[in-house]
């Protein structure tokens, strides 16, 4: 069984037991989440599809960790005109485990 779930704008295919890295969720470590959007659940039994959204379906999970990413370096460079920024950025994430699908 598993589903796929939409959080943070991205879409992710999640079955019991995954560890997936969402973007940031205002969540403490140890608590549970719960993703009401659910797009599609795939079971044994058959196939649900929402339009958009499976009616009744639930995902929960439980938070493992708050974090950040590797940093990047973002550059911006102009030719023959001296002008050069650089700046570094790091993209927090949440780190989910996955304990529940509700169909």
């Amino acid at each position: 069984m598993y589903a796929i779930i939409k959080t943070g704008g991205k879409q992710y295919k999640v079955a019991e037991g995954d560890t997936i890295y969402v973007e940031k969720l205002e969540a403490a470590v140890d608590d549970a989440v719960t993703f009401d959007q659910v797009l599609t659940v795939v079971t044994d039994g058959g196939v649900k599809v929402g339009k958009p959204l499976v009616d009744g379906a639930k995902v929960t999970g439980k938070v493992l960790q708050q974090g950040k990413e590797k940093k990047i370096l973002v550059f911006k460079y102009k030719a023959k005109s001296n002008y050069r920024r650089r700046q570094g950025h790091r993209q927090p994430y949440t780190k989910v485990s996955i304990e529940k699908i509700e169909a």
